[in-house]
């Protein structure tokens, strides 16, 4: 039994006086004096943890009073009941073996520590009681995910991580190279930038696809929304149009963050006690019908707040900067809203061009807080139209045309999204560095561990 599943039970009423219990974790504090002395015990389930009381000899036959913090320590004894106090229930000691003692320049201790310096530790950050809660969120999340694709009948597919293509055509990938005269591959080979096309592929036999996986940009970016590496969850979905894409995105959001916010109670109360609001700011996309809008009639729209912004020349043509994606969700819009149609010229090739030649029917999802949390489109289905704009933009069609055969063998039209699960993270957490949602960040110009 967990800590987690001890305050379940608990919650249900059905915790019982003497309960015996054997428990395995590491020392978070340690109080008190020669006659008692209060252990507090976390074993990683949850935020929450367990008080453990050890009295009179014990304290002495097991060296109770020198246990340091991050100790790791079995401990077993029988729970009590304590219902006016501010704990529900602790664990009177029976018996306790430390299985590995801590040096005295463990960085980890009561103090208040900086994410600056914890981003230089991150193989010890993971002990602080913000970065459980990260992570016990980014797992839930991720669970979630999978079990909404799986409930609604979508395959599960692995795309390949080394590819020999840029996915978006932008040339920010990162190259494999075995520092070899000759390329391990015989070609030149690359750090997967998206799943998307691999996705397309399987979704014209399975219907219903989604890739769940790393992927790379060589962007030499060092903004606090930019890693080198990172996830991206990706549906693909043969017949369904640009609408029906962007509901099965809004409702995605929402299943997995409502169960999220349900399963992980302690979590999430936690870190809204640090970023006071983040709760019902939650609760409000979760309430919110989603708002669909066109792109020229969000930049009419910014044109009459230009004095908040850094970036005033606003026009047709732009790519909306993250200063105006956040004010048009949380100003104008005061919700998740989805851009639709954008111009052709600042969208990936492979998107389905509209008929009036200047816009293609692509989406970004934007949220209160973050901006843009999801980028979609249907795709062209037209050889010719997609060949045409691969010309157009300089994009070698030698290493696609596997992608382009896919609209000459029986091709079902298909739409997907992906999602940056690290900006998700951010948002359902409130943490404002996306390096600090990922257990090891890689951004340009540095790489530990």
């Amino acid at each position: 039994m967990t800590i987690k599943d001890l305050f379940t039970i608990q919650k249900k009423n059905e915790i019982t006086e003497g309960l015996k219990l054997e428990l395995k974790g590491w020392i978070v504090s340690n109080r008190g004096n020669e006659k008692i002395r209060f252990l507090t015990l976390n074993d990683g389930s949850s935020i929450s943890n367990l008080q453990i009381v050890a009295k009179g000899k014990d304290i002495e036959n097991y060296s109770v009073s020198n246990i340091s913090l991050g100790t790791s320590v079995i401990v077993s004894g029988n729970i009590h009941l304590t219902p006016s106090a501010q704990q529900p229930f602790e664990l009177v000691l029976e018996s306790l073996t430390i299985i590995n003692t801590v040096d005295e320049d463990f960085p980890i201790q009561k103090k208040e520590t900086s994410l600056e310096f914890l981003r230089e530790i991150p193989h010890l950050r993971n002990k602080t009681n913000l970065f459980k809660c990260i992570m016990l969120i980014r797992n839930s999340l991720s669970f979630e995910i999978h079990k909404y694709f799986q409930e609604h009948n979508f395959l599960y597919m692995a795309s390949p991580i080394i590819t020999s293509n840029d996915g978006e055509g932008a040339g920010e990938t990162l190259l494999v190279d075995d520092e070899s005269k000759d390329y391990f591959f015989k070609q030149k080979a690359f750090l997967g930038v998206t799943g998307q096309l691999h996705a397309e592929a399987y979704a014209q036999s399975f219907k219903k696809v989604y890739t769940f996986g790393p992927t790379f940009r060589a962007e030499n970016s060092h903004t606090s929304r930019h890693l080198a590496e990172f996830w991206m969850i990706e549906p693909e979905v043969a017949f369904y149009k640009l609408k029906d894409i962007i509901f099965l995105a809004d409702d995605l959001l929402k299943t997995s963050i409502r169960n999220t916010i349900k399963n992980f109670g302690a979590e999430m109360n936690y870190l809204d006690s640090l970023n006071p609001g983040l709760l019902d700011n939650l609760n409000k996309f979760l309430d919110n019908t989603l708002t669909i809008i066109e792109y020229k009639d969000v930049v009419e729209k910014l044109k009459n707040y230009t004095e908040h912004f850094i970036e005033k020349d606003i026009h047709f043509g732009m790519d909306l900067a993250s200063e105006h994606e956040k004010f048009l969700s949380e100003q104008i819009i005061k919700g998740p809203v989805a851009v639709i149609n954008y111009p052709k010229d600042i969208k990936a090739f492979y998107m389905y061009q509209n008929d009036d030649n200047k816009t293609v029917a692509a989406f970004d999802l934007l949220v209160p807080g973050i901006g843009e949390l999801i980028g979609g489109s249907q795709r062209e289905e037209r050889y010719q139209k997609l060949l045409d704009r691969m010309n157009e933009l300089h994009i070698p069609t030698n290493p696609l045309q596997w992608y382009l055969d896919l609209r000459r063998f029986g091709y079902a039209p298909t739409s997907g999204f992906g999602i940056g699960f690290e900006r998700l993270v951010m948002y359902v957490t409130g943490i404002a560095n996306i390096r600090d949602v990922i257990p090891f960040p890689r951004v340009a110009g540095q790489i530990k561990m």
